[in-house]
Order: structure tokens, then C-alpha cells, then sequence
């Protein structure tokens, strides 16, 4: 994608996947985050904006039971005094993974709670179903044995990628093989055993944006999973660019509060159904509590995405005018996503920040940053992090619902002094436009 230079003497500052004015010019025109995902206010599901649907899916029913919050249903069993019809549902999901009929059977197969965050998902993400686990590295586990259960073992897939995700993959810790390729060569690599594309855009932690539409066309009938923990469906819905799968890890922004660990895949109702069936045989189950924390994140999801990215916005802006940052990574989709270059140590910048809490993790109410390198993609081997665009000098920011003014006067003190001579070349980090 474009990257726009800043015209400056003393070193190159330049946004990946944005195009900014140049520092000087104040009334130049800027892609504010707030015109970016404000379009998507009047994004329609199958008949209500996305904004309704945030506050109204997955409780439709609540009014007609006289209740207005979701109820939390924490039972492991139910009983059943049909052992012959709880024998037959337990045989219909073995062999097709759909949702039992009836009454629930046990919490390793389904629970109430959760199976309303898991509708009000689909509903935003406009697929068939979701289905819900523990983390997000779960529900790629899930996906992964789903596909090698049919002998579909080869992974396509594109750089960068949230570390664990490229190291469990790499690793072929679940009998996976890869091929790491550029978007451009995604047909060429697919074979009669590739059973998955995976990319993710925006990317962690570039911020590398892809042209989802054009990939899922490349895939041909291979499905493709694109993971859209950053964007969340306020800003992308991946399925309505041809991906048959998205996943997200909800620790993240379908949470949004930094208190609740999920992911979760939204697909068709085929797939939904293998899903379970790895599911229950893994165990690797959402707790009912955290499925009514995500519900409950997801009515504020509209809002919080654009106050964020708004923040995140005027933060991109003013570093890239700033002499102490050599690159600035911010997607055009927008976001509440920041990464920048340091022309020092960026590890003096995560220990000089107060007000930001220096901390992995992502998408929450409060501004987190960190340094990739060393923490969410060092599991990833060097050369093939650096050949990702993931910097040594990177640093990741994932801006919260603060005031803006105090995120960069924290910022500003983290950055250090201000450089009084120019930055000689060998302190810059190339990084490719992506």
C-alpha cells in the first residue's frame, strides 16, 4: 500500500497504509478515524444498522420473559428424565455438531449464555453462526483440527501474523504444514492437502492492511480465514468480502475492558458444526460468565471503536510530525491501532510511560503499549520477524478511550528529548510499505 513521506530534513517519518500531510501544512486534509468508521453507522445486518444490532442481538427474547438483562445460566448438567430422547440429541450432534434441540444437555456441548454472544456475533459479522472458546488461540486450534480431519493438513498463509498464531503454525504443533507467502502468491502456493488460507488484516503488529476481496478470490475453494481482531466489524466484515471464516480473539475489543479471555470463529452453519464437534472433544469451552461479559461488550463495541479511533487518529498525526519517530504505521480502515518507529530505544519509551500501561494485550478501554520484538512476536524467529516489517524499533499502541491530550503529553515525556540535529542514517530502520 502508499506510504505518504513527511517532508522534513532531519529524517524520513512515513505512514504505512494512510496518507498524511505534511506537518506543517495545518489545514491539510487528513483521514480521520472518526469519518472512517462513522461510515459504518448506517451499516445495515440482515434488516437493522450495526449500531442496533450491538445492543439488541442476542437479547430479542429477554422482553417477552420480563427480563431486561441476560440471564448468567452457570449449571454444568441439566437433568433429563428422557435418558432415550437425551440419548438421541447426544447422537444428532455427534454426527452433525448442530445445536442440540430441547433443553440444554451438558456445558461441554453448549450453555445458554454463551450461545447468545455466539449469535449476536454472526449477527454483526453477518455469517450463519459463531461458535465460542476459551481463547483465541482455541478457536484457531479448532479450526486447524477441523480441516486436518479431513486429511486437509497445508496452511497458506501471509505475514505478519499475531506471533503465537505464526509459531503454532511454524511449529506444526498440531500436525499443520505451512507455506508463508506474499498476498501475490497465495493461488500458485495452494495444493490438492491445503486446507486453510489465513491472513489477517489489519496485521499485527504492522498494520498492514490487505485487499480481502482479491485474496478470498485467489483462494478459490480453498476457505479463507481472516482474522479480524483489530478491525472487529465495526470497521470490516470479512465475510461479505468472501472470507468463510473470521476469527477473533474477543480478549480483545468485543470484550473491550481488559477482564475476559475468549475467541471466537463466525462462519456458516456447516462449519459451525465441526467446530462444536472439536469443541466438546477438546474441551476447550467459554466459561458462561465470559460469554455474558462479551455480550455485554459488544453494546458499547460501535462506540468504543470510534472513540478509539479517534484518539488513535489525532495520535498517528502528531507522530509522525515528531522528530523522535521514523515511521508511523496507521491503517487507512482506521482503528484504535498506532505503531511507530523510534529513532532511540524504544524500550526507554515503554519505561517512561505513566498514564499508558506498558502491558500486552490489546483493544481495551485504557491505552496499552509494548514492544513486538520482545514480547508478542519474539516466539517468532528474527529474520522472519524483521522480513515481516516487525522492526526492532517498533513499538505497538493500542490506544484507549483516554483524553487525547493526556495520552501524548504521557508520549511526549516517554519519547524523551526532543533531537536537536539530524538523525544520521544508520539510526533509521527501513521498513517496506506494505
Amino acid at each position: 500500500m502508499d506510504s505518504a513521506r513527511r517532508d522534513a530534513s532531519h529524517h524520513d517519518a512515513h505512514i504505512s497504509s494512510a496518507s498524511y500531510p505534511d506537518a506543517g501544512t495545518a489545514s491539510a486534509s487528513y483521514p480521520d478515524a472518526r469519518t472512517a468508521s462513522a461510515s459504518y453507522d448506517g451499516v445495515r445486518t440482515a434488516s437493522r444498522a450495526l449500531a442496533t444490532e450491538a445492543v439488541h442481538a442476542g437479547r430479542d427474547d429477554l422482553a417477552r420473559q420480563g427480563l431486561h438483562a441476560p440471564p448468567i445460566d452457570l449449571s454444568t448438567t441439566y437433568p433429563s428424565y428422557d435418558s432415550r430422547g437425551e440419548a438421541a440429541r447426544i447422537d444428532a450432534f455427534a454426527t452433525t455438531g448442530a445445536e442440540p434441540d430441547g433443553p440444554p444437555v451438558y456445558a461441554r456441548l453448549g450453555n445458554p449464555t454463551v450461545a447468545r454472544f455466539e449469535a449476536a456475533l454472526a449477527r454483526l459479522e453477518g455469517t450463519e453462526s459463531a461458535v465460542a472458546f476459551a481463547s483465541g488461540m482455541a478457536a484457531l486450534s479448532a479450526v486447524l483440527l477441523v480441516r486436518a480431519s479431513m486429511g486437509l493438513r497445508h496452511v497458506v498463509a501471509v505475514r505478519p501474523l499475531y506471533g503465537c498464531s505464526d509459531h503454532l503454525l511454524t511449529a506444526g504443533l498440531l500436525g499443520s504444514e505451512v507455506t508463508w507467502v506474499d498476498p501475490a502468491g497465495i493461488a500458485d502456493a495452494l495444493r490438492p492437502d491445503t486446507g486453510l488460507v489465513l491472513v489477517e488484516s489489519p496485521a499485527n503488529p504492522t498494520l498492514a492492511e490487505l485487499d480481502l476481496r482479491a485474496v478470498a478470490h485467489a483462494c478459490g475453494s480453498v476457505p479463507l480465514l481472516a482474522d479480524n481482531t483489530f478491525a472487529t466489524p465495526v470497521l470490516q466484515r470479512p465475510a461479505e468480502q468472501g472470507a468463510r471464516l473470521v476469527l477473533h480473539s474477543a480478549t480483545k475489543y468485543l470484550g473491550g475492558h481488559g477482564d475476559v479471555m475468549a475467541g471466537v470463529v463466525a462462519c456458516d452453519e456447516e462449519f459451525a458444526g465441526r467446530l462444536r464437534q472439536v469443541r466438546f472433544a477438546t474441551g476447550g469451552v467459554l466459561h458462561p460468565l465470559a460469554g455474558y461479559l462479551l455480550l455485554r461488550g459488544l453494546s458499547t463495541l460501535p462506540v468504543r471503536v470510534r472513540a478509539a479511533s479517534a484518539n488513535a487518529a489525532e495520535l498517528a498525526r502528531r507522530l509522525v510530525a515528531d522528530p523522535r519517530v521514523t515511521r508511523v504505521h496507521y491503517p487507512r480502515i482506521g482503528g484504535a491501532m498506532v505503531a511507530f518507529e523510534v529513532a532511540g530505544d524504544p524500550h526507554e519509551v515503554i519505561g517512561g510511560v505513566r498514564l499508558v500501561t506498558p502491558a500486552v494485550s490489546l483493544g481495551s478501554v485504557d491505552t496499552l503499549i509494548q514492544h513486538p520484538a520482545s514480547i508478542s512476536h519474539r516466539i517468532v524467529d528474527a529474520d522472519d520477524r524483521r522480513g515481516a516489517g516487525v522492526s526492532d524499533r517498533l513499538l505497538r499502541l493500542s490506544v484507549g478511550l483516554e483524553d487525547v491530550e493526556d495520552l501524548w503529553a504521557d508520549l511526549d515525556r516517554a519519547l524523551g528529548q526532543r533531537a536537536a540535529l539530524p538523525i544520521p542514517a544508520a539510526a533509521r530502520e527501513p521498513v517496506s510499505s506494505v
